[in-house]
């Protein structure tokens, strides 16, 4: 028996679309249209919708994809399937990178916010305690069950959406009162100054891949993964849409603060109205990290179970039927991440992160294809099939390939010490056959 075998099929499909909205929707949406307004003006409506069709076109790979398996481990799962063990576990530790950089920015971001309303929450003593005590909180609640995990990341996506919906509305008044005042000026309108506003954007729009690591915990995942990405996906554009409409209609100058919305709020409603926006922040990065202490933990069980992990990191607790090892070494590293690097420079890193991630799942979509025509084992049928699918490979990598091009020394550092130490960790493993009896799609026993 696999430890997956004694996991509880409890999420449903609303709850993967909650997953997917925390995972997408954290602070992003409160700091960059500040940013993305200072530097595109009212262009920087044009480069959320043109950032949502680049995403639209990945999520429509990962949608057909992760049609096919019902297991858990998400990208690593499908690209291990697809091009083998070494990419497997290359993505991995880039995923995993990925989930730690943005947790430490969610927390970073979350001292910031706090320490509106309470000074020593920016101290650095402060900064621990807080994030070591809510990080702790969402650790308790999905090691007691995955379906008080769900709830939790369930309530807190519906909250979030409350006031940022209502903040939309306001913005919405107040543009047909006709009260919007200078409109902004773009300050980099260049082609180099909209890929790097790109690579930020899909930064934002980027998460959604870490909902699809806890499939074998999901009822129905074949059909109700596709519904998540793609309803996740709508969602997601229509809030950032309508949060970059009113800070531009309520703020002269966005690039020059680090909180736009708060001070859209504090224009439109005063005092009382940023006070409000702070406290939509606080929920919304606690709501993004309950969503990945669900998931993130998912992927350290599932390459344990397949073999390329010590077996005890994928232990499920025989009472709860948690992975509650994973989820113990996810809050830890996430609490040690917390508040080390600056805001953007953390978001660059990890939106670059992601891309190669994304291209990978992109360019396995013809390469599963053409193992379920040539009847492998290997691979299920897929249960949605992605309109275009080829072209839409071929754009998703090349959307990856370009935007890759922004990558900084920094940036290229940090990712070559990660594909050293997955191919120093593939080395140490890939003599070993890996356990098949996990790797299952279409309710099969499946092969490498």
């Amino acid at each position: 028996m696999t430890e997956s075998s004694i996991l509880v099929r409890s999420l449903g499909r609303w709850t993967l679309a909650a997953l997917v909205l925390n995972t997408i929707i954290g602070t992003a949406v409160f700091v960059l249209p500040g940013t993305v307004g200072g530097r595109l003006g009212w262009m920087s409506l044009v480069a959320w919708v043109v950032a949502a069709a680049c995403t639209g076109a990945m999520i429509l790979c990962f949608a057909e994809v992760a049609s096919r398996f019902s297991a858990a481990g998400g990208a690593y799962l499908y690209t291990q399937l697809a091009f083998g063990r070494f990419t497997g576990i290359q993505v991995g530790w880039m995923t995993y990178l990925v989930r730690a950089i943005s947790a430490a920015v969610q927390a970073n971001v979350f001292s910031l916010y706090l320490a509106e309303f309470w000074p020593w929450a920016g101290t650095r003593s402060g900064e621990l305690a807080i994030t070591g005590l809510f990080i702790g909180a969402l650790a308790a609640i999905n090691i007691r069950s995955v379906r008080s995990g769900a709830r939790a990341s369930n309530v807190l996506a519906v909250v979030k959406l409350v006031p940022l919906l209502g903040f939309a509305v306001l913005g919405l008044i107040w543009i047909a009162a006709g009260r919007t005042g200078v409109a902004p000026v773009a300050t980099d309108s260049s082609a180099a100054g909209w890929l790097h506003v790109l690579l930020l954007l899909m930064f934002a729009y980027g998460g959604f891949e870490s909902a699809l690591l806890p499939m074998a915990e999901a009822r129905n995942p074949r059909r109700d993964a596709p519904f998540a990405l793609l309803l996740g996906l709508g969602l997601a554009t229509l809030v950032y849409l309508a949060a970059q409409l009113t800070v531009l209609a309520t703020v002269a100058d966005p690039g020059a603060t680090s909180r736009p919305l708060a001070v859209s709020a504090r224009v439109m409603l005063g005092a009382g109205g940023a006070v409000v926006i702070t406290v939509a922040a606080l929920i919304s990065v606690y709501g993004w990290l309950a969503a990945n202490m669900l998931t993130v933990p998912r992927l350290t069980m599932a390459m344990a179970e397949r073999g390329d992990l010590p077996a005890v990191i994928g232990r499920v607790h025989p009472t709860f039927r948690t992975p509650w090892i994973s989820i113990l070494l996810f809050a830890v590293l996430a609490w040690l991440l917390a508040n080390q690097a600056g805001l953007l420079q953390n978001i660059s890193l990890s939106a670059v992160s992601r891309l190669f991630i994304y291209g990978l799942v992109c360019a396995a979509l013809p390469v599963l294809r053409r193992k379920e025509r040539n009847g492998e084992a290997v691979v299920g049928t897929a249960q949605f099939r992605a309109p275009l699918g080829g072209w839409m490979a071929i754009i998703g990598v090349g959307i990856a390939l370009l935007l890759a091009t922004r990558m900084n020394q920094r940036e290229a550092i940090a990712m070559g010490v990660t594909v050293a130490l997955a191919t120093v960790h593939w080395l140490r493993v890939r003599g070993r056959a890996p356990r098949l009896d996990s790797l299952v799609a279409d309710s099969r026993q499946v092969s490498l």
